[in-house]
């Protein structure tokens, strides 16, 4: 995969921005923009893998170990107690990036968050560089 630059290889290499919310040497967690609710975020391993089955026993353990902690935090920075992580792997179980990434999606009390058919809109940079601070303090 080396050679297939994708959008999240590029905001890894720091020549896209994104509002990120964690990010240790081998994991970067950063808000979708086009979230299916607020706080919808993106945990990616900075390794270049295509799908899941590829990827290395040390990125792999990596995430198992932030995911939990980065979902408190989203939890509790937007005030959701229910969610969804998602992690496809191949286009045709709708993987849309091909690198692999967990979304973890909350479930809000009003019933946005995931839903099917899925349906995002657009992120508010504004509003979601306040939630990334707050979810970046959460997990310090």
């Amino acid at each position: 995969m080396e050679d297939d630059k994708t959008i999240f290889s590029m905001i890894i290499d720091g020549e896209i921005p994104c509002h990120k919310v964690y990010e240790d040497d081998l994991v970067i967690a950063f808000l979708d923009i086009n979230p299916f609710s607020t706080g919808h975020t993106l945990v990616v391993p900075k390794e270049a893998s295509r799908t899941l089955d590829k990827l290395s026993d040390e990125s792999s353990g990596a995430l198992g170990r932030v995911l939990p902690r980065i979902s408190r935090a989203i939890l509790s920075a937007t005030g959701a107690e229910e969610f969804n992580i998602i992690q496809n792997n191949g286009p045709n179980a709708f993987q849309s990036v091909f690198h692999v990434h967990f979304h973890i999606i909350p479930k809000l009390k009003d019933g946005r968050g995931l839903t099917f058919p899925f349906r995002s809109s657009p992120i508010n940079h504004e509003e979601a560089e306040k939630l990334a601070e707050s979810i970046r303090e959460l997990l310090d």
